[in-house]
């Protein structure tokens, strides 16, 4: 039915359009008892006929007039009102545009009628926890419409009831997840924060408030409910960014927005509960990630010293923080997979940390990391990920007299091969995104490409070394020019190297990149040669 209505509405007469209408209704009432199922695909057909239907004016009255007051027909008129405004903007409508302007203006007008309802509802249910999330799921949805007024929902006890759960230890997960996406969806209706003010004010408020019961749930290792607090916490900070990137400190720019966020990310003091569900503290720091980008994009529009030196700290902590998330297990044995769950999170937290480090400063940031390293003995999971990170940065770090680069790069050769696998594979890709150090410091050029051909000849480590010496080649050219016959003995023996298709062509195209570097007259022969390693390859197939 709700098919026929989407698809094939057109074909019906006018006149049978209130039969029709009728008959669904009729149907629902009766079918209410059963799958929840069927009655949530008639009240869709329902709301399709709504919308579709020109003729009947003030659908939602009709429906709250003829329902409200049977305490049975609610769920299913709660069923209805929820899912009419999530199918004003379905595509599988045949509706016009000024339809459905006239749609949303007709269910604009009746909005506190839906929001009275559900006040009544409130009353009516008790502590029915069924009836409570049915009531929270639909007030999302207009929330989603966007057409509530602010100033009638500020005051509406609806908003003080949705914190009151979210506050309450004992709130069941389906219910905290309702009221969670209902916060989410009021947050996101208000992105036009002085438009929205009263609102605004009272979602602000209400979120702030909501840290206690975060350190319960991450207490009772919650993993439900400390996604959604992360969820409500970086929908807040994403709703108020502009306040908080104009007005930082100042009434709606308050920066405990930020503290939550860096609460959820893990600050040291919580590092101890955290490691209990070690897998859970990645899944709600990447929630978010979208923030941090937006902020590091607003702040680099701004390019405001100042304004930029308020976010530092904040900064310097997340990067702290996603640089602990991003260690592997102590019992770990081989390379950092970089194809699993784990494996794509550090490469997003990578991703994040060359977008935000302009903000803390690449320079200082580098050092301070090599310090953690320099001046304690940290565990091999600790230093890999710190060597990790300085991996995500080396490239945007000033070259000019900067004696941590070429102190980095001396002690990273210098690593002895009893050195976990790990730290040995990562110390290797940081290498490589150091080819401008050896660049500007030839005496190293040697050392490290006896680094990397002591990694090239393990076939755990064999594509990352090959990679590395792809961008040593590309960056050195020129000081690389002397060790061509060395790369041309590597590509006769790429067979020999346990490599990924991708490494082996990377060590081709490094090769070839030096050898446009050589003296004009031997060029021929050299690409002669190197031509040949390839032929002689398709002879044996």
């Amino acid at each position: 039915m709700k098919m026929k209505i989407q698809t094939s509405f057109y074909e019906l007469p006018t006149d049978s359009h209130a039969s029709l209408r009728d008959s669904l209704l009729s149907h629902i009432q009766n079918l209410k008892d059963l799958s929840p199922v069927i009655v949530t695909q008639l009240a869709l057909a329902i709301a399709d006929l709504a919308l579709q239907m020109a003729s009947w004016k003030g659908c939602v009255q009709t429906l709250v007039e003829k329902y409200s007051n049977d305490v049975t027909s609610l769920p299913f008129l709660l069923e209805i009102l929820t899912v009419l405004p999530e199918e004003v903007h379905s595509r599988s409508l045949r509706i016009g545009a000024n339809r459905r302007t006239e749609i949303i203006e007709d269910l604009a007008y009746y909005s506190s009628t839906v929001v009275s309802l559900l006040v009544t509802c409130v009353e009516k249910a008790g502590t029915d926890e069924k009836m409570l999330i049915k009531i929270f799921r639909c007030l999302g949805s207009w929330f989603n419409l966007g057409v509530l007024d602010s100033t009638f929902m500020a005051n509406s006890k609806l908003l003080s009831l949705l914190f009151e759960v979210l506050q309450q230890d004992k709130t069941s997960s389906n219910l905290h997840e309702a009221a969670s996406d209902c916060v989410c969806s009021a947050l996101y209706a208000i992105e036009n924060v002085e438009t929205n003010l009263p609102l605004a004010l009272q979602l602000f408020q209400g979120v702030l408030t909501l840290e206690t019961a975060y350190h319960m749930a991450v207490a009772r290792e919650d993993l439900d409910k400390v996604l959604n607090y992360c969820r409500v916490f970086t929908e807040l900070c994403e709703t108020f960014l502009d306040k908080i990137v104009c007005t930082p400190g100042q009434g709606l720019g308050d920066l405990r927005t930020l503290e939550l966020l860096l609460i959820c990310a893990g600050h040291p003091q919580y590092e101890a509960k955290l490691i209990l569900f070690s897998a859970f503290p990645k899944q709600v720091v990447e929630i978010s990630f979208n923030f941090w980008y937006r902020l590091g994009e607003h702040l680099y529009k701004t390019d405001d010293a100042v304004i930029h030196s308020i976010f530092k700290a904040y900064i310097q902590r997340l990067l702290h923080a996603l640089a602990r998330h991003c260690q592997l297990d102590a019992d770990h044995e081989g390379v950092p997979e970089e194809t699993d769950d784990f494996g794509e999170f550090r490469m997003r937290v990578s991703d994040l940390v060359k977008d935000l480090i302009f903000l803390v400063g690449s320079v200082e940031c580098f050092a301070q990391l090599y310090a953690t390293l320099k001046d304690g003995n940290p565990p091999w999971e600790v230093t890999e990920a710190v060597l990790f990170i300085m991996a995500s940065i080396a490239k945007s770090v000033d070259q000019e007299n900067n004696p941590t680069l070429v102190e980095v790069l001396d002690g990273v050769v210098r690593l002895p091969e009893t050195v976990h696998t790990a730290v040995r594979y990562t110390s290797i890709e940081l290498v490589g995104e150091m080819s401008e150090v050896v660049d500007r410091n030839p005496q190293f050029l040697d050392p490290v490409l006896g680094y990397l051909m002591k990694g090239l000849c393990d076939r755990r480590l064999a594509s990352a070394a090959a990679k590395a010496i792809h961008n040593i080649c590309s960056v050195c050219r020129d000081h690389m020019a002397q060790h061509f016959h060395g790369l041309l003995e590597i590509a006769r023996s790429l067979d020999s190297f346990t490599l990924s298709p991708e490494a082996a062509v990377g060590l081709l195209k490094g090769t070839a990149l030096v050898l446009a570097r050589l003296p004009l007259e031997k060029i021929a022969e050299c690409l002669s040669e190197l031509c040949a390693v390839q032929v002689l390859a398709l002879k044996k197939v």
